[in-house]
């Protein structure tokens, strides 16, 4: 069997490495990969990003499934065309990939299926978005409509700092045409949730939750990244904390997919918010999530080539999944100056040696230029450990840090650290 893999992160690298467990897998293609990924056996990486022509490359060489890890790309419809084509392939259809690629559209879908999420208006216009900011509390949310790498959120602590961020994102564009229309949101207190989930659009099928760290500095403070580091399970997601998902966000969620006739295979990433009047809904993400990939899959004990079929078969409901006892937890280590201006090319060293009891590496920015790993991107690779508690997989990741070496090389330290 062969697999084609659409992205080139660590949430690939970390895909690549469960799928290449099953034995009836023959061969891994991952467009564009990095350098890393092909220190798998099964793994090749192809020099390709555009979807003709990863089209073309699954006809030519049969590829019996592709998983679709680019948000860009679902945007841009590439299930759709995979499936004229009568390819199999995971991910939503253009439809569906809205609620990802429009906050705006995203929110009228929970509005209009009564899932609980904050309080909200939408604006393209700078002089009405302005007015509104005079009869609202702060801090507030600020979030660019369109897909922004997750950077695209600022939280505002006064009117002067929604006035910069209107600015930015409405006349400035720098978010380009992802930022032509906002969502200002109530800042609501509580707690981050990341629950990744496989559906069918006939069930929706939840994996353990994660706890994301988005900030760049410790304590959360600081600009937004694409994720500096994940816990796994969530501490916070109790019992209670669970069915209230369940029943409030999860099931709605799935009524109103059936209901706007949304059909496809593919993961929801819903982002919650938990916070002492009950569980909220902050966005959806309709592919898995980077770094809580990562952290995830290594407590998955069922084969997730059987998760992914049974999506694209219809029948998720017959699936149970078994885990690993125990947690995760996966530091990101980033290149100096993250996420503004960094420097490229660095060498790496430690990865082919890396071979540390519980520990997985998963590479993310880096290229390899005449036998030497170097540096090549924001997020460089991240270190995930596996512990019987929270505590021992925290200590066993920063330990295993060490073994690893790039100059400017910058982590937090507080991964994991529960209140």
């Amino acid at each position: 069997m062969k697999i084609l893999i659409i992205g080139k992160g660590g949430r690939e690298h970390a895909l690549a490495w469960k799928l290449s467990q099953n034995p009836r897998i023959e061969q891994i293609y991952i467009a564009e990969g990095n350098a890393g990924c092909e220190l798998l056996a099964k793994v090749k990486n192809i020099p390709l990003n555009q979807i003709d022509e990863l089209l073309d490359f699954a006809k030519q060489h049969q590829i019996n499934l592709t998983i679709v890890g680019s948000e860009e790309l679902l945007v841009q419809g590439i299930v759709d065309k995979f499936q004229a084509c009568d390819l199999k392939i995971f991910g939503p259809n253009q439809h569906a990939a809205q609620l990802e690629g429009s906050k705006v559209f995203a929110k009228d879908f929970m509005n209009k299926y009564g899932i609980n999420t904050a309080k909200h208006q939408s604006f393209s216009d700078y002089a009405a978005a302005l007015k509104y900011l005079e009869q609202i509390n702060y801090p507030i949310v600020i979030k660019a409509s369109g897909l922004a790498a997750g950077k695209g959120v600022v939280i505002a602590q006064n009117r002067d700092e929604a006035e910069v961020a209107l600015a930015d994102m409405l006349l400035e564009q720098v978010f380009g045409a992802s930022g032509c229309e906002v969502v200002i949101e109530e800042f609501l207190v509580g707690v981050e949730a990341s629950i990744l989930a496989f559906t069918d659009c006939n069930v929706i099928l939840p994996l353990i939750s994660a706890k994301d760290h988005k900030k760049i500095g410790e304590g959360e403070t600081g600009l937004n990244t694409g994720g500096m580091g994940v816990i796994a399970p969530n501490p916070y997601v109790t019992d209670l904390v669970q069915q209230q998902f369940m029943q409030e966000i999860l099931a709605p969620t799935l009524a109103g997919i059936q209901a706007e006739q949304m059909d496809f295979a593919g993961v929801i990433f819903f982002g919650v918010m938990i916070t002492q009047n009950g569980i909220y809904l902050l966005e959806y993400n309709m592919r898995l999530g980077d770094p809580e990939t990562q952290a995830v899959l290594p407590l998955l004990e069922s084969d997730l080539l059987t998760l992914f079929e049974a999506s694209i078969e219809k029948r998720l409901e017959k699936v149970e999944l078994s885990w690993h006892s125990g947690a995760t937890c996966c530091v990101v280590l980033a290149s100096g100056g993250y996420p503004e201006e960094y420097v490229n090319n660095l060498p790496i060293h430690g990865i082919k040696e890396f071979n540390q009891t519980d520990c997985q590496l998963f590479t993310a920015g880096i290229a390899l230029q005449e036998q030497q790993f170097v540096t090549a991107g924001g997020r460089v690779l991240n270190i995930v450990a596996k512990g019987n508690t929270p505590l021992e997989a925290r200590n066993k990741a920063y330990a295993a840090i060490q073994d690893i070496q790039f100059k400017g090389c910058y982590c937090r330290k507080d991964i994991g650290k529960v209140n």
